[in-house]
């Protein structure tokens, strides 16, 4: 049971970065899903989570499309596994979970992202300008 979650999790982060590689910013995709467990550790969940929000564009020739690209895979995943609410906006759902359930959605993000930029790191060649 736990391999078969562990490989879910593994073929979804694959495909994220799959489509990660496919962006014109694909540079900053890679920097950014790197980026995103230290910050989920140094600030939390929540505030991560909105500085993606903040941070997301969604002009495909802009750099910050690859936030949008993130912010979409990851309420994808989370809705798909039952961990957040169907159309809500992700911050409004994260920032609405009691203790128990902020704290197991940060340890599922933070395994995703483990992941995703390990995949991102395998696929995606070269280092973004900033």
């Amino acid at each position: 049971m736990i391999a078969g979650l562990e490989q879910g999790r593994a073929r979804y982060a694959y495909d994220c970065a799959r489509q990660g590689k496919e962006l014109q910013a694909s540079k900053e995709y890679k920097s950014y899903a790197k980026k995103i467990p230290t910050l989920i550790k140094t600030n939390g969940l929540g505030a991560t989570v909105a500085f993606i929000a903040a941070k997301k564009k969604d002009d495909p020739n802009k750099k910050e499309y690859a936030y949008k690209l993130i912010y979409d895979q990851l309420t994808q995943w989370l809705v798909a596994r039952g961990l957040v609410a169907r159309g809500k906006e992700l911050v409004d759902a994260i920032i609405s979970l009691d203790s128990f359930s902020y704290r197991m959605v940060t340890v599922e993000v933070l395994a995703l992202f483990k992941w995703v930029s390990r995949f991102a790191e395998g696929l995606i060649e070269g280092v973004a300008d900033d």
